[in-house]
């Protein structure tokens, strides 16, 4: 056996990363400028190593050499080339450096360096011989790891030499081991052992194991105006429930997320008491109870819309939330008429008798004046929602309206009862609205069956879903994680039991504006009176295109194409076509991003404006 073998691993996969680091010996002379050409393997990740752990690479711009330190660098790069070609299993590779065509040995090589003018750029070329990749032979694991855990060990023989994997795996089987309950597992470095006969290396994990332990006493320190009581309910963690990082993991991800806590840490004693169990403690750190928000919006359609808000989020001592808010409408805006408002309060109690169960009331009172009619509004409702997955929310509800419409100078006044019931799939690891997906998808299905009394009774029945996809460009090898979003949205959407005009014209659809088709001014898309003012309809649908690529740090641009139309009939994918196009900037923020987007339509309409600006707070889905 080679005494290559012994260690590689901390030499192999570490030492050619830390060597890109250090700094070359430096001689007085003149900078030589010079081109490097590392040959390509034809192994992507091995030619990233190549390049990160040469100093010629990583120190041609930032650190120029005369021709003395330019020799000495490339000498010191062949070392470190070669450690990278090992821990990628190539132990017979070899690697040769050539200055201007001329060995790095060649005793005339200084002086030819020497003889180049400063300004013109010398050729160096490194040549790689990778040999014979190195497969795994043997792997074995000694001391006390439970064969249960023992089998979830990430490499096997056969599989190729590659450091990072033999590394990667030492960690994935103390996780497997932790994560069965022995809280204090210990792997040590892995012994590896080179045969060059047969090209194989044979690997050794030491494990010990140790006693198999559950949680003991369960603290919460940090807890002011919020409940301990109530926390403790909240936890998804319990004294005598085995030891499991990824348990203790979510429960505290948990707690993060009932928004009264700013920072929640766990800590854990590093020994177990005589009973087998470690105690946890959970570190809380109290947001401000009270918050004001103050957000603005605004397009060419719907003009200027400014918004304060006031929140407390924690009214008796159990994470409840009350949320007032007062928005001013109608300031400009082709789609407007004059100024609105829209005063809205909402009341939420979390965990309502079970956990991940919440009991909402909203109550509104609302203003518009709108192309297509002038609504004054009041509202009220009450909703239960249910977390029935991680991914999967449902909700029943019960909602009532009073409001006095003016359409086409009639004015009629309606009373509504709604029960809506809605599902809702979200995967995208976002919970902030203002923070931008890259992956994933959310989904929202209703359906809400309405009795309507006024102007005219109706028993109608609404059905909508709608959707966004988000999909991480990097997953192709086009960029790097988040830079390149392609993002997808779709909506459909129907009314049954009722025609066009037994609806009230607030509970028609409408298309156009951000929400569905940009480029046309809001509610445009679908029928027209006579005198070009919308009707709304009883069937939607829409979809949207669009390309987010991020720019340096905090900037970046879109560019999407959005398609709907809206019906008279029941039935969706009937109407007249309507086709926007464009993009814009973004700039990125702590609190979201600010998004300013121009769109146009494909085809004009008659009357239709020429193309609509929208300026906002986070991305359009």
């Amino acid at each position: 056996m080679s005494d290559r073998a012994r260690s590689f691993f901390l030499v192999g996969a570490a030492s050619f990363l830390a060597a890109s680091l250090a700094t070359p010996r430096s001689y007085a002379a003149d900078p030589q400028p010079y081109g490097l050409s590392i040959q390509s393997s034809d192994d992507s990740s091995l030619d990233s190593a190549l390049r990160d752990s040469s100093q010629l690479q990583t120190l041609q711009q930032r650190a120029p050499a005369g021709p003395f330190a330019l020799i000495s660098r490339a000498k010191d790069d062949v070392p470190r080339l070669e450690t990278a070609l090992r821990s990628f299993g190539y132990y017979d590779g070899h690697v040769t450096i050539r200055i201007d065509g001329r060995s790095l040995d060649d005793a005339d090589l200084v002086e030819t360096l020497q003889a180049y003018p400063a300004e013109e750029t010398i050729a160096i070329d490194v040549a790689v011989q990778l040999g014979q990749q190195y497969h795994l032979g043997r792997v074995a694991i000694t001391g006390d790891c439970p064969p249960e855990v023992a089998q979830k060990l990430a490499i096997v023989s056969g599989q190729p030499a590659v450091a990072a994997d033999v590394l990667a795996a030492r960690s994935q089987l103390l996780a497997a081991l932790q994560e069965d309950g022995y809280a204090l597992a210990a792997v040590e470095s892995p012994v590896a052992l080179l045969d060059d006969n047969e090209k194989s290396l044979d690997i050794t994990f030491k494990v010990e194991a140790g006693r198999r332990l559950t949680i003991g006493v369960i603290t919460i320190e940090g807890t002011r105006d919020v409940s301990d009581a109530f926390v403790r309910r909240r936890l998804s963690v319990h004294t005598g429930q085995l030891y499991q990082p990824s348990q203790i993991e979510a429960a505290r991800m948990d707690l993060a997320s009932l928004g009264v806590f700013s920072g929640v840490a766990v800590r854990t004693v590093p020994q177990a008491d005589a009973n087998g169990q470690i105690p946890l403690v959970f570190d809380v750190q109290e947001r401000p109870k009270h918050v004001v928000g103050l957000t603005a919006a605004y397009s060419t359609d719907l003009g200027g819309t400014p918004k304060v808000t006031w929140s407390d989020r924690n009214l008796f001592g159990e994470a409840e939330q009350l949320n007032l808010g007062a928005a001013a409408t109608g300031l400009g805006g082709g789609a407007t008429r004059g100024l609105g408002y829209n005063f809205t309060g909402q009341f939420i109690k979390p965990d309502f008798l079970v956990r991940d169960q919440s009991l909402q009331f909203d109550a509104g009172v609302l203003k518009q004046n709108l192309q297509a009619y002038d609504q004054d509004a009041i509202t009220a409702g009450a909703s239960l929602h249910r977390k029935v997955t991680d991914e999967w929310t449902a909700g029943i509800g019960l909602s009532t309206e009073i409001e006095k419409i003016l359409q086409e100078g009639v004015t009629r006044q309606y009373e509504m009862v709604g029960v809506p019931l809605t599902a809702a799939f979200d995967d995208t690891g976002t919970t902030n609205p203002l923070l931008d997906p890259t992956h994933g998808m959310r989904t929202t299905l209703s359906f809400t069956p309405f009795e309507s009394f006024g102007h005219t009774d109706a028993t109608f029945v609404t059905l909508q879903a709608s959707g966004s996809v988000y999909i991480d460009l990097a997953r192709f090898g086009i960029s790097r994680d988040g830079r390149s979003v392609l993002a997808l949205r779709g909506l459909a959407g129907s009314v049954q039991g009722a025609t066009q005009f037994q609806l009230p014209p607030d509970q028609r659809f409408y298309g156009g504006g951000s929400g569905t088709v940009r480029g046309f001014r809001y509610q445009t898309v679908g029928p027209l009176f006579a005198d070009g003012k919308p009707i709304g309809g009883t069937s939607i649908d829409a979809g949207t295109i669009e390309l987010r690529q991020r720019l340096f740090d905090d900037f970046g641009l879109a560019a999407f194409i959005d398609a709907g139309q809206v019906g008279d009939t029941s039935v969706p994918f009937r109407g007249a076509m309507r086709v926007g196009a464009g993009g814009g900037p973004r700039y990125y923020t702590s609190i979201g991003t600010v998004r300013m987007d121009v769109a146009v339509p494909v085809k004009r309409p008659p009357g239709g404006d020429g193309f609509e600006l929208y300026i906002g707070l986070g991305q359009s889905f």
